[in-house]
């Protein structure tokens, strides 16, 4: 499988309704840099009541 954002070959990929998308490790990364310092973690961590990761 082939990488979402680049033509290298991926090492991750997830599924959710019969929809694969995979990542190469350094998209992968730079996606959860991204979705970590995004303000819909804090939302999240507050609907599940848990403290984020200093």
């Amino acid at each position: 499988m082939q990488c979402h954002y680049c033509d290298r070959d991926a090492d991750v990929a997830v599924e959710k309704d019969g929809v694969t998308v995979g990542l190469c490790e350094d998209d992968f990364r730079e996606q959860m840099t991204e979705l970590a310092d995004g303000e819909w973690l804090e939302t999240v961590e507050d609907d599940l009541n848990v403290e984020g990761i200093e």
